[in-house]
């Protein structure tokens, strides 16, 4: 994947992130996922998948699927900002973990500051 294609995935994907298309956000980041090699990295990627899957599942109603994979997207989020992740990732996991515990509205995926 080039980095102008992965930049395109990425904005498509924040984009219905952003509105609330949790499913088609999914198969977005899944894509890039795809072409990661980097453990670590991908561990990441993973994290906003399933973060988008938890949103899901809370839009839903379904209580033990947010519960579950948010757990997991929270558990892989952890850390500091990685700097080969476009999207900034520490405040977005704060929000999430407020929204899947019912204190707060779903995150916003944004781009993180060069």
């Amino acid at each position: 994947m080039t980095s102008s294609e992965r930049h395109r995935y990425l904005e498509h994907a924040r984009d219905l992130f952003n509105q609330g298309e949790y499913w088609l956000a999914h198969e977005a980041l899944e894509t890039v996922w795809r072409s990661i090699i980097k453990e670590e990295e991908a561990r990441v990627w993973q994290g906003l998948i399933q973060a988008a899957a938890a949103l899901l599942h809370r839009a839903r109603g379904n209580r033990h699927g947010t519960v579950v994979v948010g757990a997991a997207a929270l558990q892989k989020l952890a850390g500091p900002q990685q700097l080969e992740i476009e999207f900034e990732t520490v405040h977005f996991r704060a929000q999430l973990a407020r929204a899947l515990a019912g204190e707060g509205d779903p995150p916003r995926l944004e781009f993180r500051n060069a």
